[in-house]
C-alpha cells in the first residue's frame, strides 16, 4: 500500500513544489518503505531524456553541464519548436566518509541557475558504490519524470574505469576530456570507446587539442564499424564569450537523440532498463546473503568449515536451503 505522504508528495512535486520534489528525491537516497513507495509512483511516468557526462576530475564537467542547461531553457528543443521549460541535474558526488552525504557540491559552479524557477540541481553521493553512480540515480531520474521534467542532465564523478556506469542511465554518454589527457590506448582500455556517444575537448585553449583529437579519432578507428560514430567537439566553457564550441556540443546531443528516434532507441533503453534491473536483483540479494550470514546457522557451518568436515559450496548450500 501506498502511503499518503508519498503520494501527496508526488501531487505537489507535479504542482511545481520543489520542496516536495526534494523530499521524494531524499526518500529514494534514503531507502526503506518510503524509497519503495515512492519509485512505485514514480516508475508509472515515462522517462525523460536522460544526458550523462563524465570524465576526469577536472576536466570542466559542472561548468560544461552549466552552458548547457542555459541552452536547453535558451534553444529549440529536440522537437525543434520551444526551449525546454525546465531542466533537472543530478550531481553524483563522492560520499563523505563521515556523514555519507556527497561532498564536492558542484552546484557551486552552476549558481546562475542556483534561484532559477525552470531549473532543479540536486547533488547524490555514491555511498560508496564503485561505479560512481548510486542504485538511487535511476530512481531519482524517474521522480524528476514524475515531476514533469522532459531532459535530465546527470554529471558523475570521474572515477577511472568506472566512469563508463554513466552508460546505464544515459540516453546520451558525454565524455569530458582535455587535452594531454592521455594516450587512445589507455582510453581504450577503459572502455570509454564503448560508452561515449559525444567526446568533448574542453579546455581548448590549451596546447595539444590536435594531438587529442588526432588520439581520439585513432582510438574510434581502431574501434571498427559504428552503426554511430561518436561526435568530437571542442569546448571552453570557463569562458562565457565561447557560444559556438557549446553551441556545437547542443548540436551533437540534438544529432544523437535523432539518430536514437531513427531506430534504436527502444533497444538501447532496453538494454538499460535490463542492467537496472540486475543492480536492483543484486542489492536484494546481497541483503538476503547479508541476512543469511548471521545466527546459529551460520556459525555453525563456520564451525564445520574449521573441523574440516564441510567445504564453502556444500556450507553455502545447506544456507540456502535452510532459508
Amino acid at each position: 500500500m501506498i502511503p499518503r505522504d508519498a503520494a501527496e508528495l508526488v501531487d505537489l512535486a507535479r504542482g511545481g513544489s520543489r520542496t516536495a520534489l526534494a523530499r521524494l528525491l531524499t526518500y529514494v537516497e534514503s531507502g526503506g518503505p518510503e524509497q519503495r513507495a515512492t519509485a512505485a509512483l514514480a516508475y508509472a511516468s515515462a522517462p525523460p531524456y536522460v544526458v550523462g557526462l563524465t570524465g576526469a576530475p577536472g576536466a570542466g564537467k559542472s561548468t560544461l553541464t552549466d552552458r548547457l542547461i542555459s541552452l536547453a531553457l535558451q534553444k529549440a528543443s529536440f522537437d525543434g519548436v520551444d526551449p525546454f521549460e525546465q531542466v533537472g541535474v543530478l550531481c553524483v558526488d563522492p560520499s563523505s566518509p563521515f556523514s555519507g552525504g556527497a561532498i564536492l557540491g558542484d552546484r557551486i559552479r552552476m549558481q546562475d541557475h542556483a534561484t532559477n524557477v525552470h531549473v532543479f540541481i540536486r547533488s547524490m553521493a555514491t555511498r560508496g558504490h564503485l561505479g560512481g553512480l548510486s542504485l538511487a540515480v535511476p530512481d531519482a531520474i524517474r521522480v524528476l519524470a514524475t515531476a514533469q521534467f522532459p531532459l535530465v542532465f546527470v554529471e558523475t564523478v570521474g572515477v577511472g574505469q568506472m566512469e563508463v556506469e554513466i552508460a546505464s542511465a544515459a540516453d546520451t554518454t558525454i565524455v569530458v576530456t582535455n587535452p594531454g589527457w592521455g594516450d587512445s590506448m589507455q582510453a581504450n582500455k577503459a572502455g570509454l570507446l564503448e560508452v561515449a556517444d559525444i567526446f568533448v575537448i574542453n579546455k581548448a585553449d590549451r596546447p595539444g587539442v590536435r594531438e587529442t583529437r588526432r588520439d581520439l579519432e585513432q582510438m574510434l578507428d581502431l574501434g571498427g564499424a559504428h552503426q554511430w560514430r561518436p561526435l568530437i567537439v571542442e569546448t571552453i566553457a570557463s569562458d562565457a564569450s565561447d557560444v559556438s564550441g557549446t553551441e556545437a556540443l547542443w548540436d551533437a546531443i540534438v544529432a544523437h537523440r535523432r539518430y536514437l528516434d531513427a531506430g534504436p532507441r527502444d533497444d538501447d533503453r532496453r538494454a538499460r532498463t535490463r542492467v537496472a534491473l540486475d543492480k536492483v536483483l543484486a542489492a536484494m540479494v546481497r541483503a538476503h546473503v547479508g541476512a543469511l550470514a548471521k545466527g546459529a546457522a551460520y556459525e555453525a557451518q563456520v564451525d564445520a568449515l574449521l573441523d574440516g568436515t564441510t567445504d564453502p559450496y556444500c556450507a553455502a548450500e545447506t544456507l540456502l536451503s535452510e532459508s
